[in-house]
């Protein structure tokens, strides 16, 4: 999935922009953050529209909320740097600008009123199926944002649904059953398979000692910093039924379920006390933060924590890495307790020992054997493959993906789709992490659906929307080619 998304993040973010709102019900929390210059800055241009750093930065919050939830809440800036995360929000706010241009010359807009309409139609500004002024003020608050940025989004937003709308080309009866005809292929494999752990890979001392001093650049000790911490307890503050129930009234749209719906606040009760006691504890927070500052007050405690550790935020972090040293750090929530962090010192990263850096050193060395071992076999494989002993799958057909052992859905789905876009009756496909060499046995057309299911016509709209959307933008980087202001974008 993650390897799909990197691969196609252009066409598949401008698609998530668009379906921006969505935020909203799902309790949208701005985990990461990435700022260029002030918030008035543009970070880039496309024909007649600016990018500004504000809706950079909330894209990349919306981003970085979608990653984490697929890595399940493990997701970090570490991360978010390799996969270009920053990137990818730019790029999809230049898909964005390229299609708004587009709208502007066929002369597409939002008005006030329709905009007015659509934000008072949302289920996530409204108390018994009204809109609500002072929830939807509330909810802007929260996240730190102004009406107008978001408005824009909204209306950007519109504009483009609008453009879809109009220029979208629903898949016609030939289409449909050309694509029923090749959904009704079936094919009857014999397969092996080759993975990381069966490979028999020994390594001596001499051997690891010579990658990890031919690499020694790639494995250093993380960057670190001590650190002058003040903590803030807010667990003890008294707060009163009638308080809870108030606080959750103006908040309520921040507590729902998966599904989006909001959920009662008997379920939910200690998390709001919980937000209740943060919110009345950060007075005490701010006079704690001012009388370090003044020298009244000394910190709690004082550590040395490498780059991103757990024990603080990662929007304190991101504050660290912006701030030198010598700098307090005005209070920022950690779990239930506010911090004030001082920063007394920067460590940098420096090449680390062979004693501790043997085991990343020797697990990476054995990745690139076993998976050198792997194509060998895999060759060896092919060339024997007529008379190899293979597994024998039932007929298989890409509108009917089925788990084939011993790999897994998700490689079983990868391998079925490649298989069936390859010309070779024989031949290997290259998954994430293991190998398939690979034998046509036999081939079959099953009946062709002749009543275009809603799963054919689904994936022919599919189909057809995929090929349209790139030649729209192959057409649309000629006519308004992208123009960064930053590096790094």
């Amino acid at each position: 999935m993650i390897t799909w998304m990197q691969r196609h993040n252009r066409y598949l973010v401008w698609t998530i922009w668009v379906a921006t709102i969505a935020f909203i019900g799902a309790g949208f929390v701005g985990w990461g953050s990435y700022k260029y210059g002030s918030k008035a800055s543009a970070v880039g241009a496309v024909g007649d529209i600016e990018i500004s750093n504000a809706k950079l930065n909330i894209t990349y919050q919306n981003l970085y909320e979608r990653y984490n939830e697929l890595f399940k809440g493990k997701f970090d800036e570490a991360q978010a740097k390799k996969m270009g995360l920053l990137k990818q929000a730019f790029d999809s706010l230049a898909s964005q600008a390229q299609l708004l241009n587009l709208a502007k010359q066929y002369g597409i807009v939002v008005g006030e009123q329709e905009l007015a309409d659509y934000i008072a139609g949302m289920k996530g500004f409204q108390e018994n199926g009204v809109f609500n002024r002072q929830v939807y003020n509330t909810y802007l608050q929260n996240r730190r944002m102004k009406s107008s940025t978001f408005e824009s989004i909204l209306s950007d937003e519109l504009t483009i649904q609008k453009l879809l709308n109009l220029i979208e080309s629903p898949a016609v009866t030939l289409e449909k059953e050309t694509v029923a005809s090749a959904l009704s292929i079936e094919d009857k494999i014999g397969y092996t398979v080759l993975s990381p752990e069966a490979m028999s890979v020994t390594l001596t001392d001499d051997e690891i000692k010579k990658a990890w001093e031919e690499n020694k650049d790639k494995y250093l000790t993380p960057q670190s910093y001590a650190l002058a911490l003040l903590w803030t307890n807010t667990e003890d503050i008294n707060v009163t039924d009638a308080e809870i129930q108030s606080y959750y009234d103006k908040n309520s749209f921040n507590y729902v379920s998966a599904e989006g719906s909001q959920l009662p606040l008997e379920s939910v009760k200690p998390i709001v006390t919980r937000d209740l006691r943060i919110k009345k504890g950060k007075k005490q927070a701010l006079l704690d933060y001012i009388a370090v500052k003044k020298g009244k007050k000394n910190p709690s405690e004082t550590k040395t924590l490498p780059l991103n550790d757990p024990t603080l935020s990662k929007e304190i972090w991101e504050a660290i890495g912006q701030n030198s040293v010598g700098t307090l750090l005005k209070p920022k929530v950690v779990g239930s307790r506010y911090v004030t962090v001082k920063i007394l010192k920067t460590i940098a990263p420096k090449p680390m020992t062979f004693d501790a850096a043997r085991k990343s050193v020797e697990a990476q060395l054995k990745l690139v054997k076993s998976s050198e071992m792997m194509d060998q076999k895999s060759q060896e494989i092919l060339k024997g493959i007529d008379s190899a002993d293979l597994t024998k799958s039932d007929y298989i057909r890409l509108s009917k993906p089925v788990t084939l052992s011993p790999l897994n859905s998700q490689e079983s789905l990868q391998f079925i789709q490649k298989l069936f876009t390859s010309s070779g009756k024989k031949g290997i496909i290259s998954l994430s992490k293991r190998i398939v060499v690979y034998k046509i046995l036999d081939q079959k057309m099953s009946s062709a659906d002749t009543n275009l299911t809603d799963s054919v016509q689904n994936e022919t709209n599919q189909i057809k929307k995929r090929v349209f959307e790139n030649t729209l933008f192959k057409s649309l980087n000629e006519q308004f080619p992208v123009k960064a202001y930053a590096k790094g974008l």
